[in-house]
């Protein structure tokens, strides 16, 4: 009785092991598939496409960019996106540094950061850099699309004039 109780506790302990495992490589899959979408997403915002740009976001997204009111509708997102790339010498790129998913594989947030290039009212160009957090949500027909978009400058804030 011993000899079986240590054998159903071993296939127990192994089947568990396994179960564990294919997590483990279904959240790594995950992970990189959204790696994958953010540098997309980069290379689009790059190349100024706008269209492109603002179809990584959900239907119901918020976009929360700095010094500016959030945007919540598609109109206001695409706003917000063709002023940043349609300024004067506007150049824009971020990489992911971080990945979680939860664990009920629906949900995730990239991390990571970004670089800015712009033209200011003098045609000097500014270079900004800064991180960002974009929380994705698995879609009903399977792709990962942003809900939530947040980005900072690592910059000392620029004190305003006293009026």
């Amino acid at each position: 009785m011993k000899t079986k109780s240590l054998v159903l506790a071993g296939c127990i302990a192994l089947l568990s092991f396994t179960f564990a495992g294919t997590a483990a490589a279904a959240d790594t899959k995950i992970e990189q598939a959204l790696r994958d979408l953010d540098a997309k997403w980069s290379a689009a915002a790059g190349a100024k496409d706008i269209d492109k740009t603002v179809s990584y976001y959900s239907e119901d997204a918020v976009v929360m960019p700095p010094n500016a009111p959030s945007a919540k509708t598609r109109e206001t997102i695409r706003s917000a996106w063709n002023e940043m790339l349609t300024t004067p010498g506007a150049a824009i790129r971020w990489k992911a540094t971080k990945v979680e998913v939860a664990k009920s594989a629906d949900l995730a947030y990239v991390s990571g950061t970004y670089e800015e290039t712009m033209t200011d009212a003098s045609g000097k160009p500014v270079n900004d850099h800064g991180k960002y957090v974009e929380i994705f949500k698995k879609q009903a027909d399977g792709t990962w699309k942003v809900v939530a978009d947040i980005w900072n400058s690592d910059l000392p804030a620029v004190p305003s004039e006293k009026k």
